[in-house]
């Protein structure tokens, strides 16, 4: 997946999460961001892969978005991965 196809699937991630806002509302809790501070976070760097990581670490959300998009839901991990760069990986305990 092209870094360009994973951005817009990012942005129809947030847009997802935006149309409704208990997602919303859970999403800026985990995350720590308010919603006055949504623009300025979204020009920083992890803030597209986050909102992914975010969706694929709920498997119904995932479900709902990937149904929402008409997608595979193994193509947000990864629009995920394109996002994160060639050096991410999840640290594991």
């Amino acid at each position: 997946m092209t870094r360009e196809a994973a951005e817009m699937l990012a942005v129809q991630a947030l847009t997802y999460l935006a149309g409704e806002p208990e997602r919303l509302g859970r999403f800026l809790a985990l995350s720590g961001i308010g919603p006055e501070s949504i623009r300025s976070a979204a020009h920083e760097p992890g803030f597209l892969a986050g909102i992914l990581e975010h969706i694929a670490g709920d498997e119904a959300l995932l479900m709902e978005f990937a149904s929402a998009a008409d997608i595979d839901p193994a193509q947000v991990g990864k629009a995920r991965a394109a996002l994160a760069g060639p050096g991410w990986a999840r640290e594991i305990p």
